[in-house]
């Protein structure tokens, strides 16, 4: 689908200074034609569509009073920054939005001069915002603004409470404004979930404000209406709401809340911080999904539906004669309950991903043990340890980027004390759209270089249902990570018997003389076809899939060192520190000296596209496979195989 046509007024706006040039009171139509442009763009090419559907106005409104690019705006996560790309010079190339060579789904430096910041974790904007006011501080820049626009769902990690701890005391001129919608991609959860509830709610607080500010509009003198207002205000809300406590308590003058969907009030407010000087917080109230009905109605559905018919609302699914594989996320979420209705001692714990994970299956059979505790990696990781501690085994099922997040406390609260923590990383890999900030690149070296680990990753279905089975066992003492891709498997008849698969044992796919091709992980799927291919061109392949990265199969390499010397490993994992690395370590510990090719992904950020373009990209599918077993076939593999 090629451009998409947009409103008339929508239309002359190439750049904010073409916005600018608006009056006031054209903007509600601006603001009516981004939000069918967002709907028919999203409808047609896929995208994220509910979060950005809800701060329209706002990005509206932030791009006609602020001065951007000079002044700085940060959009926390990127999913609501829709607007804002097409308001900034995009419109016309929005169509590639997340598609190969095309624009990112996400705010990126390198894209525009209006992007001040790439996000794609949450809960980094108030932290970059405040670094950027502080420089911009030092340099005498007095006149600059620095915007955060922060959810109330990415409040929930420790970040950005450390960086308005920080902005309290630092005067520096930032204003964070605080996205209330009640959603991050499924529900929020929590005490900061209810204490903004009590904010917006406080019926007492509101219908006085509101009457006083009434009366005190009566007066005839401005200055004391102003004076006695601003005391009144803080009275009320010490008094009767506590609004004001835990903002105020950190140090930032405390605004709101208002209403995040009347950008005239948008605009006058925006306009009035803008001369206030400090640290500041604006709290709004939107809707997630604003003026796409289904889209208020199911916010969790409709955060990425994929492709629709926006007149009926129908999200395109592929429809199939023959059964499919389920998704890997699936087959963990249906099999964790089996799992737990065995053994008591099971306990499910994600970081704000129920629906991505599919740990909501467990969450609506098994409530109290299931739990999801909001964007706090940091937070998920530590809890489990301390549920372990108490003989409970603890799936923590974290999307491998995210697993970043918390690597410290992997490393101080679960591996150094050796605590049985499961760590289920879904999205292992690349994984498609959402580009360099989503992909799970680096967990196999991250992981297998800290003392105590096990670290695996299933080929198939049933694979990953052993792993489990595995992992939940009494005899398994170790920490324990699995790791699996995002998306679809190999096996459409699944759900087989639970079986113990022996710790740091690989498996033998296929015998074969010429060369051996090791595999971790789904790769190995590229590589089965890689060696029927390479059997029609007189190239005997064996097949070898080792699971565990840590431990790995020692038995099974020294059978590989005696008998090859020609070795290809396959991974969807960095090159550098992975699972060739590995090998090559073990090879050359035991003075075994193949000729080694490692296939997996290259030191560098893979950029958006769909799965299939990046592995070919990468060049370890299995076209890839195949060529690079014929290279080898073709040259002369270096130095005879020396016996251990």
């Amino acid at each position: 689908m090629g451009e998409i046509p947009a409103g008339p007024l929508l239309s002359q706006i190439e750049l904010p200074s073409d916005l600018r040039k608006l009056d006031k009171m054209q903007l509600q139509q601006v603001c009516n034609e981004l939000r069918q442009f967002i709907i028919d763009s999203v409808s047609v090419n896929g995208g994220h569509f509910g979060a950005s559907l809800g701060v329209v106005e706002l990005s509206v409104a932030l791009h006609y009073v602020m001065n951007t690019p000079y002044d700085q705006l940060v959009w926390d996560v990127g999913h609501q920054a829709y607007g804002h790309k097409i308001l900034t010079g995009r419109r016309k190339v929005f169509h590639t939005n997340r598609k190969l060579n095309g624009i990112s789904g996400f705010p990126k430096r390198d894209e525009s001069e209006y992007d001040t910041f790439g996000v794609g974790h949450s809960s980094t904007s108030i932290s970059a915002a405040l670094g950027m006011a502080i420089a911009s501080k030092l340099k005498g820049e007095t006149d600059r603004q620095h915007i955060a626009v922060i959810g109330d769902g990415a409040m929930t990690a420790g970040l950005p409470f450390e960086a308005m701890n920080h902005a309290g005391v630092s005067n520096a001129n930032i204003l964070i404004i605080l996205n209330d919608n009640n959603m991050s991609i499924d529900a929020n959860v929590g005490a900061l979930k209810e204490y903004l509830t009590d904010i917006t709610t406080s019926h007492t607080y509101n219908k006085l404000r509101d009457d006083i500010w009434s009366l005190l509009g009566k007066l005839p003198y401005p200055e004391f209406q102003r004076d006695m207002a601003s005391k009144l205000k803080e009275s009320l809300k010490g008094a009767i709401s506590k609004s004001s406590n835990l903002f105020e308590a950190l140090g930032l003058r405390y605004f709101g809340p208002i209403d995040g969907h009347n950008v005239t009030k948008l605009v006058e407010t925006l306009r009035d911080l803008r001369d206030i000087q400090g640290p500041k917080i604006l709290h709004i109230k939107t809707v997630k999904g604003k003026g796409y009905k289904l889209a208020e109605e199911d916010q969790t559905l409709w955060h990425a539906p994929g492709i629709f018919d926006k007149i009926t609302g129908k999200i395109n699914k592929k429809v199939f004669d023959m059964p499919q594989a389920p998704k890997y996320q699936d087959v963990f979420g249906y099999s964790i309950i089996e799992l737990a209705k065995a053994n008591p001692k099971i306990m499910g714990i994600t970081p704000a991903m129920p629906s991505g994970c599919s740990l909501k299956y467990m969450m609506e059979e098994m409530p109290d043990r299931a739990l999801d505790v909001g964007i706090a990696e940091q937070h998920a990781v530590t809890l489990s340890a301390g549920l372990a501690t108490q003989g409970m085994k603890v799936y923590c099922n974290i999307y491998s980027s995210f697993m970043q997040r918390a690597y410290d406390m992997v490393v101080h609260d679960v591996a150094i004390q050796n605590l049985p923590v499961i760590f289920c990383l879904d999205r292992a890999g690349l994984v498609g759209d959402d580009g360099g900030t989503h992909h799970g690149a680096y967990d196999l070296a991250y992981m297998r270089c800290i003392p105590n680990m096990i670290v695996s990753a299933p080929m198939n279905e049933q694979e990953l249902r052993n792993l489990m089975y595995t992992a939940q066992l009494d005899e398994t003492v170790n920490p324990f990570v699995i790791r699996y891709p995002r998306g679809q498997g190999v096996m459409p008849e699944w759900k087989t018997p639970f079986e113990k698969i022996t710790i740091g044992q690989g498996r033998k796919i296929k015998d074969g003389k010429d060369l051996a091709i090791l595999t971790i992980g789904h790769p190995g799927n590229f590589a089965v076809k890689a060696c029927t291919e390479l059997a029609t061109e007189g190239i005997d392949a064996a097949h070898y899939d080792m699971r565990f990265v840590k431990p790995l199969d020692e038995a099974m390499l020294h059978e590989i060192g005696r008998k090859f010397s020609r070795v290809i490993t396959v991974e969807d994992g960095t090159v550098v520190g992975g699972f060739g690395s590995a090998v090559l370590e073990f090879f050359n510990a035991h003075n075994y000296k193949p000729q080694v090719e490692i296939l997996g992904i290259p030191d560098r950020i893979i950029e958006h596209g769909k799965p299939e373009e990046q592995h070919a990209e990468c060049g370890f599918d299995t076209p890839a496979i195949v060529a690079a077993s014929k290279l080898m076939m073709q040259t002369k593999a270096g130095l005879d195989v020396v016996h251990a």
